[in-house]
């Protein structure tokens, strides 16, 4: 099947348009029309409207502009999830690059014993991409994300270590309330991914152990 969730598409046979809310099976999905109705419709019955260009799907053939080293922005590497524009069933997910580096990223999801790459990417400096969709809904029967992430820049600085995240999203992860997400002009709920660990203060720890005896 060559739709994802999100797709803008028509019916062949009716005057009826939507967007793609559900993949009920591989040959089945649910369309949602204007009036907010779900709709089962064999995948070969629509087509996808041109014109409406998916998420991330421009691509960039400019050279990397290589930042100042005094400029270079270290962290802030997230992964979001946001709800569709046009249906708020649908959740998609997507890897901000707030930092100056280039990620070079593979996500994998992992379902019982089945595995699937769904996303393999550079993310450019100060940018996102979009990795993964589902149905908000069903957020018990996710699979498990194996997202990987390289750093890389021209520039002359020393790469971070990468970062493996191998991780469920579960329920609690979405209980905090939203936040502003600048690139993407949207509010969603954000995981840090590059967090730094936090620091042990040795003299504050052996007064603490005193205080405790």
């Amino acid at each position: 099947m060559q739709f994802k969730l999100g797709d803008f598409v028509r019916f062949v046979d009716e005057n009826i348009e939507g967007y793609i809310t559900r993949i009920i099976d591989k040959d089945t999905i649910g369309v949602t029309d204007s009036n907010d109705f779900e709709i089962p419709v064999q995948a070969t019955k629509v087509t996808l409207v041109h014109g409406e260009i998916p998420d991330n799907d421009v691509v960039s053939n400019r050279p990397a502009v290589v930042v100042p080293e005094a400029q270079f922005i270290k962290e802030g590497i997230y992964l979001c999830l946001i709800t569709d524009q046009h249906s708020s069933s649908v959740a998609h997910f997507h890897l901000v690059n707030e930092s100056s580096f280039q990620l070079l990223a593979s996500l994998t999801t992992e379902k019982g014993d089945h595995y699937k790459g769904e996303f393999a990417a550079i993310v450019p400096a100060h940018s996102t991409k979009k990795i993964y969709s589902a149905q908000l809904g069903d957020i018990q029967i996710w699979p498990k994300f194996k997202l990987e992430i390289l750093f890389h820049t021209p520039a002359n600085v020393e790469p971070k270590d990468a970062i493996i995240y191998h991780e469920r999203i579960k329920g609690k992860d979405l209980s905090v309330a939203k936040e502003e997400i600048a690139l993407l002009k949207q509010k969603g709920w954000l995981i840090r991914l590059d967090a730094a660990e936090a620091l042990i203060d040795a003299d504050k720890l052996k007064e603490s152990f005193f205080k405790a005896r």
